[in-house]
């Protein structure tokens, strides 16, 4: 398992490098630089001497590849640049935030599991059924029902017919005030999770279907195990590797901004905050963000390898020699 860890983490070395060139470069297309993000119409108004001791200070006055360089040195001692328009440390603004957008990605899988799980579950041991009907339309709405119009109809409805509004804007955290904090919370981790429900509840479901027909189910069933047993401990376990494979992709794309919700529902999050950077030109922050993005997929992406040997013990990273 060590030797598996120290070749995965060696494999990442590359994966991040090339992340970080595409950013670099990526940003760089971008029309402006940091000296217009950060004076805007005043940046015309500079003086030849003025526009160089700037281009200087922000190290715009050397080639790109070194810039490149310089940026890289700095970012792996975690210092990811000053962002121009909070006047902090980019990587304190980031991490500021992500305490928002990680509670919301949790709650949002949270609730996914316990929806999707089950009612796949259902739909493959009651195949054909009305219960497996049901199950395949509340996926076709799930998937096709966007994040917008649906955070747009919970406002909506609770407005009109409840005559409540959903508790955004002033945020307040779960250990200042729990309430309040949840009471933000829920409605777009409800939001999020409705749609990842139905991509849970249709991997479980096929996952289902296929390892019900495996001889091993049958063969269990003939020692006279219960159905319940059979389905719990045989088929659902075995069935669990593609929605853990999922649940990793969604989780990192979660963590990495949720912007529609997070702009719906006034929370202050990762997303509405690289929304307010690229719209704002804060380029070092923009930077800074798609790479602790990256960084996200890469750990969970190395959890979810990790969590196939808890679920299936045929999987196995040990040495062999």
């Amino acid at each position: 398992m060590i030797r598996y860890l120290a070749q995965r983490f060696i494999a990442f070395v590359p994966i991040l490098l090339g992340v970080s060139i595409l950013i670099f470069l990526a940003i760089r297309l971008v029309p402006g630089n940091a000296i217009i993000a950060m004076l805007g119409t005043e940046a015309g108004m500079l003086t030849e001497n003025q526009r160089r001791a700037l281009e200087a200070y922000f190290g715009l006055d050397k080639p790109i590849v070194e810039q490149y360089f310089v940026w890289l040195g700095n970012a792996v001692q975690g210092n990811l640049g000053l962002s121009v328009r909070h006047g902090a440390p980019v990587l304190d603004v980031i991490l500021a935030r992500f305490p928002i957008t990680l509670q919301l990605s949790v709650m949002a899988m949270t609730i996914a599991l316990l929806i999707g799980l089950p009612l796949g579950v259902l739909s493959a041991v009651r195949h054909n059924s009305i219960i497996d009907l049901f199950g395949r339309l509340f996926a076709l709405v799930g998937l096709a029902m966007p994040n917008f119009l649906l955070g747009t109809l919970i406002i909506f409805v609770l407005s009109v017919y409840f005559h409540i509004l959903p508790n955004s804007g002033d945020y307040v955290s779960f250990a200042e005030d729990p309430s309040r904090n949840l009471q933000q919370m829920i409605f777009p981790a409800i939001t999020l999770g409705f749609a990842f429900s139905a991509s849970v509840m249709r991997t479980t479901r096929s996952a289902m279907l296929e390892v019900l027909g495996q001889d091993y189910i049958r063969t269990a069933r003939s020692k006279g195990l219960r159905e319940f047993v059979v389905n719990r401990r045989h088929a659902l376990k075995n069935a669990l590797i593609p929605v853990i494979t999922i649940a990793g992709v969604e989780l990192g794309y979660l963590l990495g901004g949720t912007v529609i919700v997070e702009e719906i529902f006034s929370l202050p999050g990762l997303g509405r905050l690289v929304f307010n950077a690229i719209s704002q030109r804060d380029y070092a922050l923009v930077q800074g963000i798609a790479l602790f993005i990256a960084v996200n997929f890469v750990i969970i992406n190395l959890a979810v390898d990790l969590l196939y040997t808890a679920v299936d013990p045929r999987i196995s990273y040990a040495s062999k020699n």
